[in-house]
């Protein structure tokens, strides 16, 4: 695994985030989801990435492939799964805010639920499987949400 350098933050961070945030085990299929939606969010309100990781379209929605090599195999994930000394902090700027919104927002879904919802949205239905689910797509269609 390769460490970051200050002040650039990696999905790491965020889900290292989000588990601080809730507290206790969530499935790994949830902590991805709200890692999409924290993501997907931020390009929209922000007009820039979270983290440089990208999403694929799997069959149970979005997934990022570094957050899913750690882990795979395992259906519940706490904060204590993310090796600390690939973490960095999260600056106290939009991308906490934007975080907590989306924990507000989202938090209250099973994975099941998120996965579900995403299959609903254009970014995941337009993109073939195993595709990336481009950046670009996501900023659009969520921005569009915003202003629609």
């Amino acid at each position: 695994m390769e460490k970051k350098g200050k002040n650039n933050m990696k999905v790491y961070d965020v889900a290292q985030y989000i588990l601080n945030s809730i507290g206790g085990e969530i499935s790994a299929m949830k902590l991805q989801k709200l890692c999409y939606y924290s993501q997907a969010w931020t390009l929209a309100w922000d007009d820039k990435e979270l983290f440089p990781e990208e999403f694929l379209r799997w069959d149970n929605g979005p997934v990022c492939r570094e957050l899913f090599d750690l882990h795979k195999g395992m259906f519940f994930v706490d904060r204590n799964f993310i090796d600390k000394s690939w973490l960095s902090e999260i600056p106290v700027d939009g991308a906490r805010r934007n975080i907590d919104q989306i924990l507000e927002e989202y938090g209250k879904y099973s994975g099941g639920d998120l996965s579900e919802m995403t299959h609903a949205e254009k970014p995941w239905k337009d993109t073939p499987r195993n595709q990336i689910i481009t950046k670009d797509c996501m900023k659009k269609y969520y921005f569009g949400l915003i202003n629609g």
